[in-house]
């Protein structure tokens, strides 16, 4: 993890021109802009937060993937959601507790740095902000709900399928993707660690999907051919990938 060299003006935020985020007037990105404090850059595995680990900023996705995860007492991750650009990173530091979980880059990263100690008198200043907070905080319950449902109730097939429309849903709304496909490197152990399956399982399963021209998921990208097939699939729940405020 390094410090960026240059700050990126909030006036000229590269996330201007995603459809998944919901925009802000000139006004509400110079006040962003004063309350910055700088960025980072991750390489492909650095991490953010340190589960155990307290921390002192809050910060943005501003380019890039993350992953969120914690680690069990016997060395095994769990890993628990995505993370693209727009969405918060490390909310749980206004506790001023250790973290319970850690964010690691699944692809080079950058991210906007915000001072935790100044968070809520800064949004306390703009109000609705702190409703924007809210809202992403929501947002994220409302995630890990339909993670719960796909270790529950879905099998091994539809889990895949709609991690895979997650990912490029998501990655289509932040710019990182179009037409069905994204370029992303997201490792079969890494499904089965998230989705509860074995190595076996997820391996059939991703061929089973790739034979019935539903989802391509290759070591370097992730390709959905029929979105609307998947959807129907999975049952998904469309409100999950509306526009979503960022900061």
């Amino acid at each position: 993890m390094r410090t960026g060299e240059t700050m990126t003006p909030c006036t000229g935020c590269p996330l201007l021109d995603c459809p998944g985020l919901k925009q802000m007037d000139e006004e509400r990105r110079r006040e962003i802009e004063t309350f910055k404090q700088g960025e980072i850059v991750l390489e492909r595995g650095g991490q953010v937060l340190t589960q155990g680990a307290r921390s002192n900023e809050i910060y943005t996705v501003l380019s890039g993937v993350l992953i969120r995860f914690r680690l069990m007492e016997d060395g095994r991750r769990q890993i628990i959601n995505f993370l693209f650009p727009g969405d918060l990173v490390g909310l749980q530091a206004m506790l001023d507790e250790p973290m319970t979980h850690g964010v690691e880059a699944l692809t080079p990263a950058r991210l906007c740095i915000f001072p935790r100690d100044r968070f809520i008198e800064f949004v306390g200043r703009n109000p609705d902000m702190g409703y924007d907070v809210i809202w992403l905080a929501a947002k994220e319950e409302s995630a890990l709900e339909e993670h719960l449902v796909a270790l529950g109730q879905r099998n091994a097939r539809e889990r895949i399928a709609y991690l895979a429309l997650f990912i490029v849903k998501r990655a289509e709304g932040t710019c990182l993707a179009s037409e069905g496909r994204v370029e992303i490197s997201v490792t079969q152990g890494q499904v089965a660690d998230m989705l509860g399956l074995s190595l076996v399982h997820t391996n059939r399963s991703m061929q089973s999907l790739r034979r019935d021209g539903l989802v391509r998921w290759s070591l370097n990208a992730i390709e959905i051919p029929d979105p609307e097939a998947v959807s129907r699939l999975v049952h998904y729940d469309p409100a999950l990938f509306g526009p979503r405020p960022y900061l």
